[in-house]
């Protein structure tokens, strides 16, 4: 029995989080088009979001790893393929649902509560050029190797994301989204002249922050 070895151009990753970049994309705007009277905070919070339709708060580097097996001529000819493709998911934010009805102003207290939308997570962006592969067999016909990778593709892209929907990475993605969503508002918030607002941030079916 043979056994092949592709190695890839680059070692995979491992299996590690990698948090996005904490979007500074309502600030920069602010900056860009300059602060005017919005009125209220409300408006000014809005406004901070209008030239961001979405905001990719977390991303996760995934290394599935998958089988995948061929037979040939009744069964004589039997092969077996073992991938590892390097696989990266993003977690976003669609702020072009972030309307009025989810933002609360309490004046007195000076605290602006945000109810945020649900993630929505990326399909899968499977990276081959880095995959390796590991082959058993007495004779893999070329034939027989393609149908195995695509085979291994298509399984890998399913579990990559299955493994995205793990809870845990979801509660690192959400925490990125509150910290992202905070960070946003602060400064415009600021520079129109509302000073330190305690923003408290929190996704549908969570209760708000006390």
């Amino acid at each position: 029995m043979a056994t092949d070895l592709t190695r890839p151009r680059g070692n995979p990753l491992p299996w590690v989080l990698a948090a996005g970049s904490l979007a500074m994309a309502g600030y920069f705007g602010w900056i860009a088009y300059g602060p005017e009277d919005h009125g209220d905070p409300i408006t000014t919070s809005l406004a901070a979001f209008e030239k961001a339709n979405r905001l990719t708060v977390f991303s996760a580097q995934l290394v599935p790893v998958v089988t995948s097996d061929d037979e040939r001529m009744f069964g004589l000819l039997k092969s077996r393929q073992v991938a590892v493709i390097p696989a990266r998911v993003d977690y976003t934010l669609d702020l072009s649902r972030l309307e009025a009805n989810r933002l609360g102003w309490d004046k007195e207290g000076k605290r602006l509560d945000v109810t945020l939308p649900p993630l929505q997570v990326s399909k899968p962006n499977m990276d081959e050029a880095n995959a390796q592969y590991l082959r058993e067999g007495v004779w893999i016909t070329g034939d027989a190797q393609a149908k195995l990778t695509r085979s291994n593709t298509i399984v890998a892209e399913r579990e990559a994301a299955r493994q995205a929907a793990n809870p845990v990475l979801l509660d690192l993605a959400r925490d990125a989204a509150r910290q992202a969503v905070t960070q946003n508002l602060s400064a415009p918030l600021k520079v129109a002249g509302y000073g330190d607002v305690r923003i408290t941030v929190h996704f549908d079916g969570e209760p708000t922050p006390p």
